[in-house]
């Protein structure tokens, strides 16, 4: 049924599609002109059904809204829900992916030129996660030239803001969408991840002493304060990574749940003490913990070091681990999807947070993450994504969709 003679027949549409998606400079908060492209091109293709799911600014009212970018609003901005019906069997499939990119890296040439070339797209966005959008959209055109009837529905998610945090992927979980399992698109190199580690984005403002570099013993540096902290918080996760052991698809890893200090922002003069220290990082964790676990054991290592009135600590992104049974019947059905479309897959862990445990652990929608590209160029000023990798994985989706059984 589905003859690559076809397929090829679509492709120049896809490499238009995508070369033109990667044109929008879609970072947090700047997605809508991304949004009402997709919007339209979705519109096109005859079997599916396009709807604006808009949000407003009462999500940052939301005990999971994630706040790392500022003054951020929503009013007037939308996610998309595509659907394809299928037989009137009750079952449903749901797939996620995320229109929005992070800044363009340092030393990076034509961010946003959808350049295209032997067989690969280039720039910001291309394998995370515009690539994955671009093989929804291949997915249903498939549907429409192949004219298939599938057993169940197909419904796609198109987000914004997953890299702040995920807060396009919670206003969708907000809306109760029900599903018999939930594919969030990410770079696996089509391995399919039913593991995925949690992290929260902390902030922590010290307050000390400030004073001229000669009154020592009369002033207190919040610079050291921070420094304190960050002895302080590694031997923490050391411990944490230690506890960690022995769990499931993330002993292969080094350190699946690293700690990162990113940003540390403090005086204004090489001879004085400074007062304030803001000090921002990013810390993952495994199964065996929950983000309030984190959170509260976080505090109780700065109260170790200082008194409550030293610091503020603050918590910008919070997510929590998703994990999903490998035995499950669906995901045992997208590996056999993927053999049948001759792509190597396994089962593994993420040792990074997406978006998955909305759907997971908010709706109980059991999810996997699963998708074309790798992390390892993501966020780089290297990114890429192959074609050949777009059209594979729409192919095994195709298959998987076609013989979708349930849960």
């Amino acid at each position: 049924m589905i003859d690559n003679k076809t397929i090829d027949k679509l492709l120049p549409e896809i490499c238009d599609f995508l070369s033109k998606l990667l044109q929008f400079p879609s970072t947090c908060g700047q997605e809508h002109q991304a949004m009402e492209f997709l919007y339209e091109q979705f519109g096109k293709i005859k079997n599916a059904q396009v709807e604006k799911i808009f949000l407003s600014d009462k999500i940052k009212e939301d005990d999971d809204y994630s706040s790392p970018i500022p003054d951020i609003t929503y009013n007037g901005r939308f996610n998309l829900r595509v659907v394809c019906k299928g037989k009137p069997s009750g079952k449903k499939i749901l797939l996620n992916a995320h229109t929005d990119v992070v800044p363009v890296s340092e030393g990076m040439q034509d961010a946003f030129s959808g350049k295209f070339e032997n067989g690969i797209f280039y720039g910001r966005g291309s394998c995370d996660d515009k690539g994955s959008v671009a093989t929804i959209y291949f997915l249903f055109k498939l549907l429409e030239e192949f004219k298939i009837n599938l057993p169940c529905d197909l419904i796609a998610h198109l987000v914004v803001e997953e890299e702040n945090g995920g807060n396009g992927s919670l206003a969708m979980a907000r809306t109760n969408e029900k599903a018999d399992c939930c594919i969030v698109l990410e770079p696996t190199e089509f391995n399919v991840l039913t593991s995925i580690r949690g992290a929260v984005w902390f902030k922590i403002e010290f307050f000390g002493k400030a004073g001229h570099s000669g009154q020592a013993g009369k002033t207190r540096s919040a610079l050291l304060m921070a420094h304190t902290a960050i002895t302080a918080l590694t031997q923490y996760h050391k411990e944490l990574l230690t506890n960690s052991k022995g769990i499931a698809l993330f002993d292969k890893y080094e350190n699946p749940m690293p700690i990162t200090f990113g940003k540390l922002q403090a005086g204004n003069w090489p001879a004085s003490a400074p007062s304030v220290a803001v000090l921002e990082g990013v810390l993952g964790f495994l199964p065996n913990k929950t983000k309030e676990e984190i959170v509260s054991e976080m505090n109780q290592i700065l109260l170790n070091n200082f008194s409550s009135d030293d610091f503020k600590l603050t918590f910008t992104y919070r997510h929590n681990c998703s994990v999903t049974d490998p035995q499950q019947k669906f995901v045992q059905e997208l590996l056999k999807a993927n053999k049948s479309t001759n792509i190597n897959s396994e089962i593994d862990a993420m040792p990074a947070s997406c978006d998955a445990w909305f759907y997971n652990n908010q709706n109980n929608i059991p999810t996997v993450v699963y998708g074309p590209g790798t992390l390892k160029v993501a966020h780089s000023k290297d990114e890429h994504i192959k074609l050949s990798d777009i059209v594979d994985a729409a192919k095994a989706l195709l298959v998987f969709s076609m013989n979708f059984s349930g849960s």
